[in-house]
């Protein structure tokens, strides 16, 4: 299918509409409902292996009260901390999976 210049900028216009109606904020939710999903499964593959660190879930909660509160920069930064320490607690557990005391 071959598009002519009128179909092309057709399909821009109604594109650029779309997306210049969305409201910022709700794209902002989307975002951050996005981060904390992604937050929660790598906490969750944390737990699975027995290797959560103590603070990752309190992070995250305080990520939730921060967008609550209206602070989406500050719940974005925290729900990202959350998802890295998941992240990186599975990486200790892999690490330290064959660690035993020094012989």
């Amino acid at each position: 299918m071959k598009l002519n210049a009128m179909t092309l900028n057709a399909i821009l216009g109604t594109a650029l509409i779309t997306l210049l109606s969305t409201p910022i904020v709700s794209i902002a939710a989307s975002d951050f409902d996005t981060a904390v999903k992604e937050a929660t499964a790598e906490i969750n593959k944390a737990k699975a292996a027995n290797y959560e660190w103590r603070d990752s879930g309190k992070i995250l909660e305080e990520a939730i009260k921060a967008e609550k509160a209206g602070d989406h920069a500050r719940a974005m930064q925290l729900a990202n901390e959350a998802k890295q320490q998941g992240i990186l607690a599975v990486a200790q557990s892999k690490q330290q999976e064959n660690a035993g005391p020094p012989h």
